[in-house]
């Protein structure tokens, strides 16, 4: 009997793609858009969820998406318009026949709607709006007053509620008798006389409860009120850090107004995680694949402009030692080694250093020993490099002297670096910059400086 076993390599594959489209249904829908059968795309998209719907939408070309949106027409759904990317979003809504965007946009929580409106040109915002009913309406405006990614702009006004001195009967009665509870709710939340919350309980505690047991008996010990004026970055720490699946949104007198739900504290912190990686990188925050050409241009050369400063800088220290190199060929062989090395270096405590300032992980108790730490890291990988490096320089060039010229450099930007790359970002933030958007530049700056500075100064001392 043949082995049937799968092999780690397959498995692997099999993993990989086990959340992304297969390519054989995206060919299957593409046909059907091609030949303009209605009733075939529709099956093709109906076992689809939303997100992989809106991952299609954007990985289509824009000819392709502006017939696929306007061949499914009425079967269009607002979730769909929630997990689409900001630029593709846009675009989609200016092709969605006005009575089905009318019919998505009320099928979504009033947090998704914000969202919506935020990515927005004001000339649409009136499209949407006229779209929902009254009381929609109002909570949404009422929403958009508050900060910008502030917990105002996060929350859903879809809140369900009961009073603090209700029985488990009572609140089972009050759901059922409900006709438009919110779609997904995790807690029941208990409020005083004067909309106060003071708990929550969990619907798992309350059908598992009898009918006769207080409500305030079955609240649970973890309990967390976010102002409406939080920033939302604060929020979805709190929910991180507390294990939070849903919390009460209160106004300027504590008074119950709204809600926020685990999925959308935790989109928060996907988007500050990608924020800090594509600032790393000098990108841009909001760089995605949907951007045209001009936009990405637009976004990244700031950066590169940056980045040529700061080699000009480099370059002039190389400057003055322009006899020394002249004198020593070798000098312009290893030299961008010591740079190169000390620039991975500072990366890496850098991003170490940037993620745990957003994590709230390194802070003014811990610094210095995050920071002396860092420096016993890059003497040890120094000391280690070096004697690599000077075993170069002596096979290599047959210079002893040379070999401790590197070796020693080696040691001094290695430990510059991880110096650095800590204690950059911890600076920036104290002084109010946002280490994650200015820490590279510095960094790279610092250890290319120092490297080539420490080297070839030291090769003049000592070779020349």
């Amino acid at each position: 009997m043949a082995d049937e076993t799968t092999s780690p390599e397959v498995e692997a594959e099999t993993d990989e793609q086990a959340y992304q489209l297969d390519r054989r249904a995206i060919s299957a829908i593409l046909y059907a858009l091609d030949v303009e059968d209605r009733e075939q795309l529709v099956e093709l998209l109906e076992p689809l969820h939303a997100a992989d719907i809106a991952d299609l939408l954007e990985q289509i070309n824009p000819f392709d998406r502006r017939r696929l949106i306007l061949l499914y027409d009425r079967e269009f759904d607002g979730e769909i318009l929630s997990e689409l990317d900001e630029v593709i979003r846009e675009e989609v809504i200016s092709i969605l026949n006005p009575d089905v965007l009318a019919d998505a946009v009320r099928e979504m929580d009033s947090d998704d709607v914000v969202d919506l409106l935020e990515d927005l040109e004001e000339t649409q915002h009136d499209a949407i709006l006229g779209a929902l009913e009254d009381s929609d309406r109002v909570a949404v405006q009422r929403s958009l007053t508050y900060p910008e990614y502030s917990a105002g702009r996060l929350m859903q006004t879809e809140v369900v509620m009961a009073p603090e001195h209700w029985s488990v009967g009572e609140a089972i009665d009050y759901l059922r008798s409900q006709e438009n509870l919110p779609e997904q709710f995790y807690h029941v939340i208990l409020v005083d006389p004067r909309m106060h919350p003071v708990g929550n309980v969990t619907l798992g505690k309350i059908m598992a409860s009898r009918r006769e047991t207080p409500l305030r008996e079955l609240t649970e010990s973890m309990f967390q009120v976010i102002p409406v004026t939080q920033y939302e970055g604060e929020v979805a720490y709190a929910f991180n850090q507390y294990h939070l699946i849903s919390a009460p949104v209160v106004d300027e007198e504590g008074r119950l107004i709204g809600m926020i739900t685990i999925d959308d504290a935790m989109a928060v912190l996907d988007e500050e995680h990608e924020e800090d990686i594509l600032r790393l990188a000098g990108v841009g925050e909001e760089s995605s694949l949907s951007d045209r050409v001009l936009e990405t241009t637009r976004q990244r050369l700031p950066w590169l402009a940056v980045n040529l400063v700061t080699a000009v800088l480099a370059s002039l220290v190389i400057a003055q030692f322009e006899a020394a190199i002249a004198s020593l060929v070798a000098l312009a062989v290893l030299m961008p080694i010591v740079a190169s090395m000390g620039g991975n270096a500072g990366t890496q405590s850098l991003t170490v250093a940037v993620r745990a300032l957003a994590t709230k992980d390194l802070t003014g108790a811990n610094v210095w020993r995050v920071l002396r730490r860092e420096v016993l890291v890059g003497l040890i990988n120094g000391l280690i490099f070096a004697l690599v490096m000077g075993l170069v320089g002596l096979l290599w060039f047959g210079s002893l002297h040379l070999g401790y010229v590197i070796a020693a450099a080696m040691v001094i930007n290695l430990v510059v670096a991880g110096l650095a790359g800590t204690g950059i970002p911890v600076i920036l933030q104290r002084i109010g910059v946002d280490p994650a958007l200015a820490s590279g530049a510095f960094v790279t700056t610092v250890t290319d400086i120092v490297g080539f500075l420490a080297f070839l100064g030291l090769a003049a001392m000592v070779l020349l």
